[in-house]
């Protein structure tokens, strides 16, 4: 593959990537760079991870410094738009650091923090603004920002835009756009509401493509392990005796699951932040500096932050609950093995995630292993299917039918035992001793039948999950 100075750009941007570190470009930045300088729309479409930053923000600093003139009052040339506050202030970042010797200016707006600065550094105008949409329509409405001078329009992360709920926003930003313009459409897939989108936006656009839709990095290790729902946070923290675990990023599905999580490893002795969206920016902002600095070793997320984390060196990724959003699984399992590192990929799923690792397995066109973690070792396909299919029975407990009037299981007699609870040896299964919610899980449950008697013991088939 040629080297950056193969693109036509400047030498004082070569001098940045010099100095960045960066000389050969990844596929998504061969292609879409001589694009974007030749001026043409372009739809690009990359899994995370693949460097589209620097696929859009090199060709638009130089595209910017070769047609010099003053940024519009209240306004911007460039205006990139952003799902999260965390991938704004990075992208605002890459274009300072990739533009240092352009003598560009750059502003990030996004809400969380006070208005004032954001007011002031938008009255004298920038030449790139990045944001999120909810801010800057809020600056619009106020009369404090205009973009009737935009030149380059970028959205990036569309797809994660239309999972957030930013399509009409998107929408009400870009009629106050001129209609001389250039649009850059970036996504890591294109559900069939974003192709409608792109098509609205973009005039006769590129198409790049460097990945099919909804694929995962080749060089993530990729393991699902099937376990009940109580027993996720004793797993978690056995995972943290591996001295492998350096940097390591696990996602939730709720904001107060991430807290929850985060406190658990506090208990065992890992040092761990939760981030989401009801942490002030403040707060997001020091969590991911420790993170990033090895200050704590592992970060719980929600996906709302999924993509604005571009941390080097994450070593694992634990998905402890599956995502209801299967194209979510790429974007979480992405922030490792990133900028062309390994990376280790480990989702928990409970007996009610089934069927979102089956939409996943379905979406990424492949069968996430499953993982044996008493013999260490990765199971084949046929063996896989077997232990998904052991785990889901529940030997020590059959399910018996209910006799609706009589307070016993159909075809038993007052003289037969009822089914007890017996610890059952599976590979995955803890030691009673350690698990702690195992005394729990054997103690049978009681039920008042519809006959007005109680069965007692396991009539009713469960396993004493806790909650």
């Amino acid at each position: 593959m040629n080297d950056f100075n193969s693109l036509g750009l400047a030498k004082p941007i070569l001098q940045a990537l010099s100095h960045e570190g960066y000389t050969i470009p990844t596929p998504i930045q061969a292609q879409a760079i001589p694009l974007v300088l030749q001026g043409r729309d372009l739809l690009g479409i990359a899994q995370t991870g693949t460097g589209k930053t620097a696929a859009f923000a090199l060709p638009i600093i130089q595209r910017l410094a070769d047609n010099s003139q003053p940024a519009p009052r209240r306004g911007c040339r460039c205006l990139v738009l952003s799902p999260t506050r965390e991938l704004a202030t990075q992208i605002a970042d890459s274009f300072r650091a990739y533009g240092k010797h352009m003598g560009l200016s750059v502003a990030v707006v996004f809400g969380g923090v006070k208005y004032g600065p954001q007011v002031r550094e938008l009255a004298a105008g920038v030449d790139i603004l990045v944001a999120t949409p909810g801010r800057l329509i809020d600056h619009l409405e106020q009369k404090v920002a205009n973009l009737s001078e935009v030149e380059i329009f970028v959205l990036d992360e569309a797809d994660q835009m239309l999972d957030l709920g930013f399509v009409v926003p998107i929408r009400k930003i870009a009629k106050l756009l001129p209609h001389k313009r250039q649009n850059l459409f970036f996504s890591a897939t294109m559900p069939n509401e974003i192709g409608k989108l792109a098509g609205e936006l973009l005039k006769d656009p590129a198409h790049v493509s460097v990945t099919p839709q909804a694929t995962t990095v080749e060089k993530i290790d990729q393991k699902v392990f099937f376990i009940e729902g109580a027993r996720k946070r004793a797993l978690l923290g056995e995972l943290f005796e591996d001295e492998a675990m350096k940097r390591v990023l696990i996602f939730t599905r709720t904001k107060r699951g991430a807290d929850r999580v985060a406190k658990q490893l506090a208990t065992v002795g890992v040092e761990a932040a939760a981030i989401h969206g009801d942490k002030s920016q403040g707060q997001r902002e020091r969590s991911l500096a420790s993170f990033r600095a090895g200050a704590v070793q592992a970060l719980v997320a929600t996906d709302i932050a999924a993509r604005g984390i571009d941390v080097d060196g994450v070593t694992h990724v634990v998905q402890y609950e599956l995502p209801n959003v299967p194209e979510a699984y790429v974007h979480r399992i992405g922030r490792t093995a990133r900028a062309g590192a390994a990376g280790i990929a480990i989702a928990f799923c409970g007996e009610e995630e089934r069927g979102l690792l089956r939409d996943i397995q379905r979406v990424t066109k492949q069968t996430i292993p499953s993982w044996d973690r008493r013999n260490d070792r990765t199971l084949g396909a046929s063996e896989a299917a077997l232990s998904a299919a052991e785990q889901a029975q529940k030997p020590d407990q059959p399910r018996q039918q209910q006799n609706r009037g009589r307070g016993k299981p159909q075809g038993q007699s007052k003289s037969q035992p009822q089914a007890q609870h017996r610890p059952v040896h599976r590979p995955d299964a803890y030691n009673p001793l350690t698990d702690a919610g195992a005394e729990a899980a054997r103690k049978p449950r009681r039920r008042r039948n519809r006959g007005g008697a109680r069965s007692k013991g396991a009539a009713n088939g469960t396993t004493g999950a806790l909650a």
